[in-house]
């Protein structure tokens, strides 16, 4: 077989080459895969040529040659691979995320086989997330279309382990996020998701704000009574000295509770996450203090002390400034607002993240791409089958067909 100036498996030669270097044996056997630099090439596909080539007698999906749960399907003559979601490629080898299109560290999230959604990281927002953006009151979206949860990270939080007390405001997105289950800010033990593992956690459940904490040896809870609704901004304060807890929520009454057990001290090592958690589910995260979705409205004005006799200071290292983040915006800013999504596509929204919702047959950052009768966002597909090729014509499509099969659609062998 001839791929250009390559040959595999033999070279075609002379008479007069056998003379003077003797009989020249090709190669006899089976070959599956063959990569050149990194190209892969496929070796009955991409041939230009060849001679005395015929099928291995070793089923090809015998060798499970589809990548990223791909299924193999083959008959006497040829394989194809059928590839899921968001993977495309003769293995079902490519993803739209490869070639990454997110800038300033962006975590890329592939929206179909062709386009790319780009989630921002803090102080970043825009299509590539090439935009800076001045954060002075967090926005945070919750938990995305995609699964991700916006969210802040900031240093551990020190001296933590015998007293502290969190002062903070906050804003709702809208009355329905208050009846949702809504991490406001997590620390603990974080990684193996075991029962008793230390933990300090905020969060929002059925319109209460709930505050629960675990030193070890069993978890203490306080529910607060249901929100007002009707207020913009609501404050908490809330903290712990040895096992005895407290919280108070706007203008209701003080609610304290004891942990059970003997143990008195908070012994955490992750950092102080903000609105939401860094991994794509929070079943690592100690149980009891789960939380389903991330917080959705404005988080501000976060302070903590861990000595009676300190001032209060922002969270961070240097003070008020988070180590990463991811999806958080400016409260009240919307960044649909630089954003024109074209041919009726819609304009979403999450934090600092921004895309455009393209309707069926366009395609592109903004919409602006037509999709091909042969892309496999068209609907309905090209029905070219057993890896045919499909070729778009002005009036349609037709079907280019691999070594060994035939038809309107590569359908016969």
């Amino acid at each position: 077989i001839t791929f250009g100036s390559i040959f595999l498996g033999n070279v075609p030669v002379h008479e007069e080459v056998h003379r003077c270097a003797g009989q020249i044996h090709g190669y006899k056997g089976c070959i599956r895969d063959f990569q050149v630099n990194d190209k892969e090439l496929f070796i009955i596909d991409d041939a230009l040529g060849g001679r005395n080539v015929e099928n291995c007698n070793a089923p090809i999906c015998d060798y499970h040659p589809c990548r990223n749960g791909g299924t193999c399907t083959s008959d006497a003559e040829n394989w194809f691979c059928e590839c899921p979601k968001l993977y495309s490629g003769k293995l079902c080898q490519f993803a739209t995320c490869d070639e990454n299109p997110c800038g300033n560290g962006a975590t890329c999230f592939p929206k179909s086989k062709q386009d790319a959604v780009c989630l921002c990281p803090y102080g970043r927002s825009g299509i590539l997330c090439s935009d800076a953006i001045n954060i002075s009151q967090p926005s945070f979206s919750g938990t995305d279309v995609f699964g991700y949860t916006s969210f802040l990270a900031y240093s551990t939080i020190p001296n933590i382990t015998f007293y502290y007390e969190f002062r903070l405001k906050f804003q709702l997105a809208n009355y329905h996020s208050a009846l949702q289950d809504n991490l406001i800010f997590f620390t603990g033990q974080k990684g193996q998701g075991l029962n008793g593992d230390d933990f300090l956690v905020l969060g929002l459940h059925n319109g209460r704000v709930v505050y629960r904490y675990n030193l070890g040896s069993g978890t203490a809870t306080i529910i607060s009574k249901p929100l007002d609704l009707t207020l913009n901004i609501h404050v908490i304060h809330l903290g712990r000295y040895l096992q005895k807890g407290w919280l108070k929520v706007d203008d209701q009454k003080n609610k304290t509770v004891t942990s059970p057990g003997r143990l008195v001290g908070l012994n955490v090592f992750s950092q102080f996450y903000l609105g939401g958690y860094r991994e794509y589910t929070p079943e690592l995260l100690p149980e009891g203090s789960r939380f389903k979705n991330g917080f959705q409205g404005c988080i501000f004005d976060v302070q903590v002390r861990t000595s009676m006799n300190q001032e209060f200071k922002s969270p961070g290292t240097p003070e008020g400034h988070p180590n990463s983040g991811r999806s958080v915006g400016q409260c009240q800013d919307s960044p649909c607002s630089l954003i024109k999504c074209r041919n009726g596509g819609k304009c979403m929204e999450g934090g600092s993240t921004v895309f455009c919702d393209c309707l069926a047959g366009w395609k592109g950052a903004f919409c602006t791409e037509a999709v091909s009768v042969c892309e496999p966002e068209h609907d309905p597909p090209h029905l070219c089958k057993q890896g045919g090729t499909c070729v778009p014509l002005p009036n349609g499509y037709t079907c280019h067909c691999p070594l060994g099969t035939t038809g309107t659609y590569c359908e016969q062998g």
